[in-house]
């Protein structure tokens, strides 16, 4: 199984975001960082999760265990549902991709967890 952190930061809420992505699995390591530009804090999550989505979707991962600090995430993809109507497009193609792994766990974490994401996160935010 394939395990992957997940972590979205802005400068502001909102403000300039970044995604970070920490892929471990098979003895090797992965990192990306994405600049994301302007958005809240909570798009940013999203966007994080959907860019580490699809690049194991690339790379051909079938079994997948996310791991999110962000318990919003995290309960709108337990539940599929979210009440803020401007985050149904992003958990719409959260579960579009979902549904592209044979096994799609998430699970949330506390921060102290997520390290390595929120690093890459926040150095996507430098990038722009």
């Amino acid at each position: 199984m394939i395990e992957i952190y997940v972590d979205g930061a802005s400068a502001g809420d909102p403000g300039v975001s970044g995604a970070g992505v920490f892929i471990k699995g098979h003895g090797s390591a992965e990192q990306y960082s994405f600049p994301l530009g302007m958005m809240t804090n909570h798009e940013a999550e999203y966007h994080a999760l959907i860019k580490g989505m699809e690049i194991c979707i690339e790379k051909g991962y079938q079994i997948v265990s996310f791991r999110t600090d962000s318990q919003l995430v995290d309960r709108a993809i337990e539940k599929k549902f979210v009440k803020n109507q401007s985050f149904i497009p992003l958990l719409d193609r959260v579960l579009e991709l979902a549904n592209q792994f044979e096994l799609f766990f998430i699970k949330w974490i506390p921060s102290k967890e997520n390290k390595v994401a929120d690093q890459l996160a926040r150095q996507a935010i430098l990038k722009q």
